[in-house]
C-alpha cells in the first residue's frame, strides 16, 4: 500500500509538471509552453532572470549578451539577439524560445513557431515596472510565480535602500549625465530617452543631458558639446572598443565637454547598467555612488 501511495505521489508531480503554462507575452499574444527541459535565451536579462528563478539548469543555449551568471558560458551561443538565424536556434532543439520583443529580424520568430517552438517575447521598458512586468512574464513562462514575486520585492527592496541613501547624501545639485554607446572609434552614438542605460541614468538621480534625442542618434561633436555633461557613462566594453578612456577624450567633442575636462567618466558592466531586472536598485545605487561620491574615472564591475 505504502508503494501505491509513493507511486501515486511521483505520478500526480509528473502530470503537475506536464501541465502547460500560458503566459501572454509583450506582444499580447498569448502563448503555451509545453515543455521546459530545452530553454534557449536570447537575451542577458532574461537568462539572468531564468538562472534566478531557479530554471538555469534547463538553458541549453544562449545569445551572445547573456554572460551573467558566469555559468551560462557553457552554453552554446547562437548569435548576437539582432542578429540571430533559426536554423541556429533550432539545432539545439529548443521548447521554450524567450527573449526581448524587439528581437531581430523579427521573421525569426514567425520561423521558430512555424517549427512548433513556444516562443515568449519579454518586454523592454526601460523603468521600474517595466523591470517587474519582464520579470513576471519570465516566471510565468516557466510556471515559477511565487519565485517570480519574491524577485520582484528583492527589486523593491533594493530600490527602497537606494532613495534612502540618496536622501542621506543628497547632493547640491543633480549632476548632468551622457551617455554614449561605443563599438570602436567609427560606431558611436548619443543615447536619450527610450534607451535602457538612460533610464538607469535616471534612476541613479543623474539629468538626461541629452533632451530631444530619441533612443540612439549617431554622435559628432556638435551633440555631445551642446549636451554639456558633468558625467559621461559608458559601456566597458564600449569603452575599451576606443582605446580606454585616453581613447574615448579624444573623440569629437568629448574634451570640450565639462565632464571631459575633469576626466569624469563612470564605465559600468554592459549587462549591469543596462540591467532593468532582478538588479536594477543595485545598479542605479552603484551608478549614484560613482557618480555623486567619486572624482574622476570610475569603474563598475
Amino acid at each position: 500500500m505504502k508503494r501505491f501511495y509513493v507511486g501515486l505521489l511521483l505520478l500526480s508531480c509528473t502530470l503537475a509538471q506536464a501541465q502547460p503554462f500560458r503566459v501572454v507575452d509583450a506582444k499580447g499574444t498569448e502563448i503555451q509552453v509545453r515543455s521546459l527541459e530545452r530553454i534557449v535565451s536570447l537575451d542577458g536579462i532574461t537568462t539572468e532572470i531564468l538562472f534566478a528563478l531557479g530554471v538555469g539548469d534547463k538553458v541549453v543555449g544562449r545569445d551572445d549578451s547573456s554572460y551573467y551568471p558566469p555559468e551560462v558560458l557553457k552554453r552554446p551561443s547562437v548569435g548576437y539577439q539582432f542578429r540571430l538565424s533559426a536554423e541556429g536556434i533550432l539545432s539545439l532543439r529548443p521548447t521554450l524560445v524567450i527573449g526581448r520583443e524587439d528581437v531581430r529580424p523579427p521573421q525569426v520568430v514567425d520561423q521558430l513557431r512555424g517549427a512548433g517552438v513556444a516562443v515568449v517575447l519579454v518586454p523592454t521598458e526601460p523603468t521600474v515596472e517595466g523591470a517587474k512586468r519582464k520579470i513576471r512574464t519570465v516566471a510565468q513562462a516557466v510556471g515559477r510565480l511565487e519565485q517570480g514575486e519574491a524577485l520582484v520585492r528583492a527589486l523593491e527592496r533594493d530600490l527602497l535602500a537606494l532613495r534612502a541613501f540618496q536622501a542621506q547624501q543628497a547632493p547640491k545639485g543633480r549632476l548632468r549625465g551622457l551617455f554614449l554607446y561605443l563599438r570602436g572609434p567609427q560606431t558611436t552614438f548619443v543615447c536619450g530617452e527610450g534607451s535602457t542605460p538612460v533610464g538607469m541614468m535616471e534612476l541613479a538621480g543623474l539629468i538626461n543631458a541629452a533632451k530631444g534625442i530619441r533612443e540612439c542618434q549617431p554622435m559628432t561633436a556638435e551633440s555631445v558639446v551642446a549636451a554639456r555633461p558633468d558625467v559621461l557613462v559608458v559601456f566597458q566594453k564600449g569603452l575599451e572598443s576606443v582605446g580606454g578612456l585616453e581613447g574615448l577624450l579624444k573623440l569629437p567633442g568629448v574634451a570640450q565637454t565639462p565632464a571631459g575636462q575633469n576626466r569624469k567618466v563612470v564605465a559600468m558592466d554592459d549587462l549591469y547598467l543596462g540591467s532593468f531586472g532582478p538588479r536594477a536598485g543595485r545598479a542605479a545605487l552603484d551608478l549614484f555612488r560613482a557618480a555623486y561620491l567619486r572624482e574622476g574615472f570610475v569603474e563598475v564591475r
